[in-house]
């Protein structure tokens, strides 16, 4: 209930027969709203984006997706309760939820939590109830696909898992109507390998995605690195690198890395997981599951909700459908009104509490208000990983522009960028400006902030970007007078191919000592190459960015010198490429170096 707000001139105030109350929040699907019944149940309606509602493939998912949600039960999640797949616009309602999203009690990196990581009694309940909410759900043939915090909801008799059934709506589009390289469903930190490679996503990656919500419920941390590390780094971790479950109570520590297997097969289903934790407490003499404090919020949760008003305005409408009243929203209530219904609440309060996980505790398919993208002014098009040769005037310059744009909201830095030249490397954060050109057209306007450098102190901010859809599932990038066609770079492109790593080497040119590289895997953005040149006048290290991998072939930046020694300078931009006879080839794009091969060391 933290995250209410109130409607404005563009929400409807019915949905099929349900008055909207107020705006839960939003995501690359749709507007959630708080709604009430004509029989006074508090509901929450999910309204479809007009521009998803008109690709077909996805309405015929959808109604898919949602015909078999129906058919989840049982006390971990509940049945979807109405749903309108054949309006113009397509909705869903299920019951509300009153109680806070796993996010909002433990926090993150960026923001605390009302209560901060769990104890090992409580994530024992949470394992139990996420391992029976996902047998339910894949009982009928549906994989949930993005489990995260954001997505269980904690009631005063365990978990409650959200969202599930819809993602792979949206992913009909995503194969169908908006094919591209790259795309991938999922929430990057909560991600499972299969997600992140591109591989087919079963049951299997669900069971994933519970250990990782699992070490991030007992430690607050993503046990794979967060976001602002950036996102291929923590995809590349995720794909290839263990947890960090350093922190998780020994208790459970075994049963999280079960989940996190990097092989589907090695995982335990959720029947095993729910048979390994054992059946838990139940009815109203069992002993509360969460810490005293969360309790006493899940009665605020009860007292917010009583205190939500139904306002003024006419019957519902007749036909299953949206409709905007004409009448503006209605005013806040008066002190005076607030008081008389306060009288009632410690009564009623007690009650509604009781009742949170029976009559209210089901599932909410778009998130809890603290999803984390629910709040999103992104639209879901533009999230991914972009690049593209950059041009001056209509002339090719010789520069790459990579961008990597996250969800956020306006004020919020959601975009990193990248701009490559032979002999300098600039990395910049943008933040959002407005969703709208000047003009009113859609597009992102960033302001940039420089925050690396090389050589320090060549790069500068080039003042507003722009960055608006393209043809062909491209974008395209302005600012001062620089533009540049930017198409989605997969995961694969950009991390470094299995034949590149290793130690290379060949002798200096006047045959005394030796040039040496070490090609090491990592993901675009990160040190990958590694030199250690020893000649006459001793010894000199340096190291090297990946910008991108593509084409069988390495771009590299720049490279910034650790250790200098007399006649070490820094190298420009370079590609490396594997020869026929198993040599690798060094290319530099500036004019300060020949080209080199280096055989293999090891």
């Amino acid at each position: 209930m933290d995250g209410l707000r109130g409607l404005t001139a563009d929400d409807p105030q019915w949905i099929g027969d349900y008055r909207l109350l107020s705006r839960l929040g939003s995501g690359g699907m749709g507007r959630v709203y708080l709604a009430r019944s004509e029989g006074g149940r508090t509901v929450a309606v999910k309204l479809v984006k007009a521009e998803l509602a008109a690709e077909e493939e996805f309405r015929d998912r959808f109604r898919a997706e949602v015909a078999a949600a129906r058919r989840v039960g049982g006390r971990w999640t509940a049945p979807v309760l109405d749903a309108d797949t054949e309006a113009a616009v397509p909705w869903v309602a299920t019951g509300y939820i009153a109680g806070p999203t796993l996010s909002e009690v433990v926090g993150s990196y960026s923001r605390a939590g009302s209560y901060g990581p769990l104890p090992e009694d409580s994530l024992r309940r949470l394992a139990y109830g996420l391992s029976c909410a996902l047998r339910d759900i894949h009982g009928v043939g549906l994989v949930h696909r993005d489990l995260k915090p954001s997505n269980v909801l904690l009631t005063i008799d365990g978990p409650r898992v959200i969202d599930f059934g819809i993602a792979r709506a949206l992913d009909a589009v995503g194969e169908q109507t908006q094919t591209r390289a790259g795309t991938v469903l999922g929430s990057p930190s909560f991600m499972s390998p299969e997600q992140v490679t591109g591989q087919r996503v079963a049951p299997a990656s669900d069971v994933f995605c519970v250990g990782s919500v699992l070490a991030y419920a007992a430690t607050g941390r993503q046990p794979f690195g967060n976001p602002a590390s950036g996102v291929h780094a923590v995809m590349f971790k995720i794909a290839q690198e263990e947890p960090d479950v350093a922190a998780v109570p020994d208790g459970i520590r075994a049963l999280i890395l079960d989940c996190l297997a990097k092989d589907p097969a090695a995982r335990p289903t959720p029947e095993e997981l729910a048979e390994r934790l054992g059946p838990v407490p139940g009815g109203p003499s069992a002993p509360p599951w969460l810490p005293a404090e969360l309790i006493a919020r899940l009665g605020q949760h009860a007292v917010l909700l009583l205190d939500t008003d139904t306002p003024p305005g006419g019957q519902p409408p007749t036909v299953l459908t949206t409709k905007t009243l004409p009448s503006p929203a209605p005013p806040p209530p008066t002190p005076a009104e607030r008081r008389r219904r306060r009288r009632w609440l410690p009564l009623a309060a007690t009650a509604v509490v009781a009742a949170a996980t029976a009559a209210a505790a089901v599932p909410l398919l778009s998130g809890g208000a603290d999803a984390d993208d629910s709040a999103s002014d992104i639209p879901a098009r533009y999230v991914g990983t972009w690049s593209g040769p950059v041009l001056r005037d209509g002339t090719p310059t010789g520069q790459q522009r990579r961008f990597v744009i996250t969800h956020g909201t306006v004020g919020e830095v959601v975009a990193n960028s990248t701009s490559l030249g032979a002999t300098y490397e600039c990395r910049s954060d943008g933040k959002l400006v407005s969703v709208t050109r000047h003009d009113g057209h859609p597009a992102l306007r960033l302001d940039t902030k420089v925050v690396r450098s090389v050589p320090a102190g060549r790069c500068s901010a080039l003042g507003e970007h722009t960055l608006e859809e393209g043809g062909a599932g491209t974008l395209t990038w302005a600012a001062a007078g620089r533009t540049a066609t930017l198409h989605r770079v997969a995961p694969a492109d950009a991390t470094v191919p299995a034949g590149f790593v290793g130690t290379w080497r060949r002798p200096n040119d006047d045959g005394y000592g030796s040039q040496q590289l070490t090609v090491e895997q990592a993901p675009a953005g990160s040190t990958v190459l590694s030199t250690v040149v020893v000649g006459r006048a001793g010894r000199c290290t340096a190291h090297a960015d990946l910008y991108a991998a593509e084409g069988g072939k390495l771009t590299v930046g720049p490279s910034v010198v650790d250790r200098a020694a007399p006649g070490c300078t820094p190298s420009s931009t370079s590609v490396l490429s594997l020869a026929a006879d198993g040599t690798l080839h060094r290319e530099f794009l500036g004019d300060d170096k020949q080209p080199r091969g280096y055989s293999r060391v090891k």
